[in-house]
């Protein structure tokens, strides 16, 4: 069997075992899926590209006639040894051709992208199964590969970053690759002349409107609004802003309130908490986050951050189930804090 774990991918990304054959990245991140393949394109092709033609497919292009496949890859290079296939939207209707190549690509590399696929599912299992086949899991980043990817990309530019600014940072990305890496590239060419990065560059410049709203559906869930709640979760699923980066921003939100709660515990004031709280709460929602410390106990927040936990996880093996989960889930929280 030649199918990677996801913690293994990055480390097979920097050196490939295989020269040529068949590549299946694929999992519920569709960006994380995409940078998979640009960066297996980028290597193949080397620095400066030289000697490799890439041919570009959409899935849907192929599944009326899946043997257009096997032609380019058989197709000698117009420009050199090299000859990159990639195919995005990868289906079931590759497989008969796949099956040609996949023991003798004769140097082609073929790079799939393709959904969230169990391991009975007829392209992954033949890649899998494969000799010159790798398949690519791709599930989205977890806090420690975000924290990684974070410090990582400031310190590849040289720029500095304080501990508040990466927590808040941390605080405003959701766990989809391709919206992380737009918002970390926007960062450091903010601070390409600079190379500092303060808490308040990173909301000013990352706190946009799908920021925002994510923070209007944690405020009014938290505080028992129910109208505003259906209303914030419409805005941000209508700025397709994605349910599994709704669902993880939640967690953090009912974490945090938790953390707060407990110093409270303690005897000291709401106000001293929030006052000495890093990150600091944005100054636009420190009444509603006063609010709600004072109105959720510890039990109540254990039990909201375990739900959060459990259907996030749910949202990731039931991928087209995710925003149906996030909304009820948000519901039924903002139904207890209206009892409290």
């Amino acid at each position: 069997m030649t199918a990677l774990k996801a913690h293994e991918v990055a480390r097979f990304l920097s050196r490939p075992d295989l020269t040529e054959g068949i590549f299946l990245a694929y999992g519920p991140d569709t960006g994380l899926v995409r940078e998979t393949a640009q960066t297996l394109v980028r290597y193949f092709s080397g620095e400066k590209g030289q000697g490799t033609e890439v041919v570009t497919f959409e899935g849907s292009e192929l599944d009326a006639d899946p043997s257009r496949l096997a032609i380019e890859a058989r197709t000698p290079s117009l420009f050199g040894d090299k000859r990159i296939i990639r195919v995005r939207g990868a289906g079931k209707s590759l497989v008969m051709t796949l099956t040609e190549i996949r023991d003798d690509p004769q140097g082609a590399i073929v790079i799939l992208e393709a959904g969230n696929l169990t391991p009975k599912d007829a392209l992954r299992a033949l890649v899998d199964a494969a000799k010159f086949g790798r398949s690519l899991p791709c599930y989205a980043d977890s806090d420690e590969t975000i924290a990684i990817l974070i410090r990582d990309t400031f310190s590849k530019n040289g720029i500095r970053a304080d501990n508040d600014a990466i927590s808040t940072l941390r605080e405003v990305l959701g766990n989809d690759r391709e919206i992380t890496r737009r918002e970390l590239e926007k960062l450091v060419l903010y601070a390409a002349q600079s190379k500092v990065l303060t808490e308040e560059d990173v909301i000013t410049l990352c706190a946009d409107n799908a920021a925002l709203v994510i923070d209007q559906i944690a405020d009014a869930a938290g505080t028992g609004h129910a109208q505003k709640l259906e209303d914030a979760i419409n805005r941000a699923i209508g700025n397709a802003v994605d349910p599994q980066r709704l669902l993880a921003t939640a967690l953090i939100h009912f974490n945090m309130l938790r953390r707060l709660r407990a110093e409270v515990d303690t005897g000291r004031s709401v106000r001293d908490v929030l006052d000495n709280a890093r990150p600091k709460p944005h100054f636009s929602r420190r009444a509603a986050i006063e609010q709600q410390v004072r109105l959720w106990n510890d039990t109540a927040l254990a039990n909201a951050c375990e739900r959060l936990q459990l259907m996030t996880g749910e949202s990731r093996r039931k991928s087209g189930l995710a925003e149906t989960l996030f909304r009820r889930t948000m519901l039924a929280l903002c139904m207890v804090a209206a009892d409290r």
